[in-house]
This record gives C-alpha cells, structure tokens and sequence, in this order.
C-alpha cells in the first residue's frame, strides 16, 4: 500500500482484533511503568556518561594514546554509530515477537552491551599503535552494543502512549533517572575508580566498569518487564522502507529536530569531554570536577519536573526556544571567572543547567510527535526509523564535539600531565564556555521552523484515536 499526498491525512486498514484494547489504554501511565523504563536510561547513561565524560581524559592520561589520536577514533566510532542506527530502527520496525517490536532488544542486547563497556575501559599493553587499535575497535563494537539497546529503548516511549503531554511526564521520569545514572559517573566515577584501583588508575576504572556492567544489566531487566507497547501501527499496511524514507525526507518537524540535534550534541559532547581538563589543569582541582558535575547534575534533576507542566502553559516549541537561549546565555558567561571563583563558576553552572533540563525530555517527546504527525499525514507509522533518524543526527553532533575537542586541545598545544601554556588554558576554557553557549543559543532560531504547535499534537491524537477506531470497527 503507497502513501498518499503528504498533505492529506489516509484513513488505513483494518486493524488486528487486539488493537482497540492496547490503544484505548495508550492514555496515563503509572507510577511503576514510567519507573521501570525510566531506569533504562540510567542502565545507558552508565556508558553513554562515561564516554561522555571520560573516554577522552581515560585515552590520554591513563591509557597514554595521543590526545589527535583519541579524538579521531571517537569520530569514527560515531559515524559508525550513526550508520548503525538506521539499520537497527528499520529492523525494529519490522520485528514482530511476544514481547512487542521494541522490548526483546532491551533484553538481549543488555548483556553484549555491558561485556563491551568493561572491554572499552581495559588497557592491554600493545604498543602505541596497537593501543589506538584497540581502542577504536572496542569502542566501535561498545557503540554498536549501545545503539542495539538504546535506539529500540527510546522508540519504545512513542508507543507506551499516545499522548504528547504524557510522554513528556514519562520522558521526565526517564530522564531523572538518566541525569541519576549521570550523577553516580560524573560524581562517583573517579572516586570508585581510586578505590578500587589501589592507585593502578587503569584497574580502577576497569572495575568500575564491571560495576556500572553489573547494574545496567539489573535495570534493563526491570525496563523489559514494566513496560508494555500500546499504540501499534495498522497491520493492514504492507512494509515499504521507501515509502517511510520518502516520508522521513518531507517531514518537516523532524528534520528541524535532526538539525537540533546535531548542533546541540556537538555542544555536550564538547563541554562534557572538557569539563575534567578545566578542573585538572585550570582550577587546579582535579579532584574538585565531581563535586561540580554532581552539582550540576541535582540542578538537571530539580529542574526537570517543570518540563511537563511548562509544556502545557507554553508549548513544547516555545519552552524549548526559552530554554536554549537562556542557558546558552549563562554558558557563555563561565569564560568570564577567573581560576579562583569558584562560587560564580558553580552557580552559572547551575543557573545554566537549571534553564535547559526543561528542554531535554520535550526534544525526545517532539520526535515521538514527529513520528505521529507522519501517521496522521500517511497513515503509515515507522516510530523506530523515526527515533533512528534522529539520534543518527544526534550521535553525529556527538562524536563531532568529542573530535573537535580533541582536536582544540591539539591546536592550542594542550600537553597531558604538563602545566599548560595560556594559549592552552584559553582553548581549554573556550570548550566549556563559549563555544558551546554559542551552538546552543543557536537551536533557537532553528526551532523557529518546527510547525507542531499545541493544537497540532491535540489534533493529531483525537484524529488518530478516532482512526484506530474505525479501523477496528472494520475488523
């Protein structure tokens, strides 16, 4: 079955006898499923936070590969990444089992995902070559153990429920326990890494890995068993990976929030790869960068709940455009202190955090919403291709910050374990201040084009509810 104009909303076939009952429950969720998944993210943000945040300083100051080097295997690794996640969104797409088309993967991928990690955070001895070997390859597998578990992860909230706002509740139960599993790696990382290292950095970090491993696969575990799939394309319609394609290529929403995506993941990846150079080697405090992490992490927690609530006042486009410039604003701002100011660094810090942590689950709750205006257009829905898509752009914007970091550090002549130069303090202090502020600030003007206001998401769902209707009413 073709997709008719894009313009045009299609009424599609009839629906498998089961349908009704999953989609009239596709309304609130409870307590314990919005839970279960949202430990999910802290199961991935256990790796995703510790490449993030430390893969880059692990390269070069513990396994000793060049700073160049290091940078350039993170690139790759995410162009791999991105080509991985379509392949896995497409087939997701078209699994069909007991369990739902989304949830076997959180299960079977939780294991490879968790052995790739630790593998990552190992240090053989190989020479310098071999080292940067390695390392690509293990990262390169790890990422794609990642995108195998996360991309299905994600897709699974946009058929949990159909109801933008309530996935905005449950993107923010996600992403509290996702900033919770940043909390234990940002925050505990070096310290677990110094315990149980014994003052070998190498075998501490390997065994925090096994520990993070351990506990990821325990969360996936219960995400697979709390969660349920509700909303369900029409099994009337015939597979067409062109049709969806050409569908994803004139979706004007998501290709607004692809550009987004690159252009603010360049933005963490850049300032979270940074972050421990700032402390060790600017503040003079290596120490110091877990507290302020932790810090900056309990201000994403605390602001977080507003995301929902702000989104029903204002609009998930507007909050987010609020959220981008005031936060760039403030990032821009930590050039300014000096090396002992402390206080001001932590509260713009957390002043900056505080303004987009609204903004972090409603980009996840827009590509949902971008998939639903798909169906509502075409009448074919491809949610796994969709949230595939999107974190493709992404994973993109974040192996270019980690590259391009590594990459500044180089130019403006960073040495590891040295006492820097101004010129390389200076481009230390560019990668978490103004470069980033400046790449977010930008988001703005491209959320600007994004066309799904609040009546077009409460449009789209009555209008689609009443379709599955009728499709099972011709059942």
């Amino acid at each position: 079955m073709s997709s008719v104009d894009y313009a045009s909303p299609q009424k599609a076939g009839a629906a498998d006898p089961n349908a009704q009952k999953r989609n009239e429950a596709a309304g609130t969720l409870g307590f314990k499923e919005k839970l279960g998944y949202g430990l999910g993210d802290t199961a991935s943000h256990f790796v995703w936070d510790m490449v993030g945040f430390w893969l880059l300083f692990f390269y070069t100051d513990v396994y000793k590969i060049p700073a160049a080097a290091a940078g350039t295997i993170m690139l790759v690794a995410r162009f791999w990444d991105m080509a991985i996640d379509p392949v896995i969104g497409i087939v997701s797409d078209r699994t069909q089992t007991r369990w739902g088309k989304f949830r076997p993967y959180i299960l079977f991928g939780a294991v490879p995902y968790a052995l790739l990690a630790i593998l990552t955070f190992t240090t053989p001895n190989l020479g310098e070559t071999g080292k940067i070997i390695y390392a690509g390859a293990t990262y390169v597998l790890l990422m794609t153990a990642y995108a195998a578990v996360n991309l299905p992860y994600s897709s699974l909230a946009a058929v949990m429920t159909d109801d933008t706002y309530e996935r905005a509740g449950l993107n923010t139960y996600r992403f509290i326990c996702a900033f919770g599993g940043q909390f234990v790696v940002t925050g505990l990382a070096l310290t677990l890494a110094k315990f149980f290292g014994g003052g070998d950095k190498a075998q501490g970090f390997q065994y925090t890995l096994i520990l993070f491993g351990f506990l990821s696969l325990v969360f996936f575990f219960i995400t697979f068993k709390t969660s349920k799939e509700r909303v369900q394309p029409s099994p009337a319609l015939k597979n067409s990976l062109k049709e969806d394609l050409k569908n994803l290529g004139k979706n004007r929403p998501w290709i607004v929030l692809a550009i987004v995506g690159v252009v603010s993941f360049v933005m963490f990846a850049m300032q979270n790869a940074a972050i421990a150079y700032y402390f060790k080697y600017y503040i003079g405090k290596e120490d110091n960068v877990q507290l302020f992490n932790v810090v900056g992490t309990v201000a994403l927690i605390v602001a977080l709940p507003f995301s929902k609530p702000l989104a029903r006042r204002f609009g998930n486009k507007n909050v987010f455009i609020g959220s981008s410039l005031i936060s760039g604003a403030f990032f821009i701002a930590m050039y300014l202190p000096g090396d002992k100011s402390l206080f001001t660094i932590y509260v713009l810090n957390i002043l900056g955090k505080m303004a987009y942590a609204p903004a972090v689950p409603l980009l996840w709750t827009m590509i949902a919403d971008s998939a639903d205006y798909s169906e509502w257009k075409t009448g074919r829905r491809a949610t796994g291709l969709y949230f595939s898509a999107a974190t493709f752009a992404q994973k993109a914007g974040w192996g270019i910050g980690a590259a391009i970091a590594g990459w500044v550090l180089t130019v403006f002549n960073y040495v590891p374990e040295a006492t820097q130069t101004a010129t390389a303090l200076t481009g230390i202090k560019l990668l978490v201040s103004v470069i980033p502020g400046v790449l977010y600030m930008s988001c703005a003007i491209f959320m600007l084009a994004y066309n799904i206001d609040s009546r077009t998401t409460d449009l789209m769902q009555v209008e689609l509810k009443a379709r599955r209707k009728l499709q099972e009413s011709r059942a």
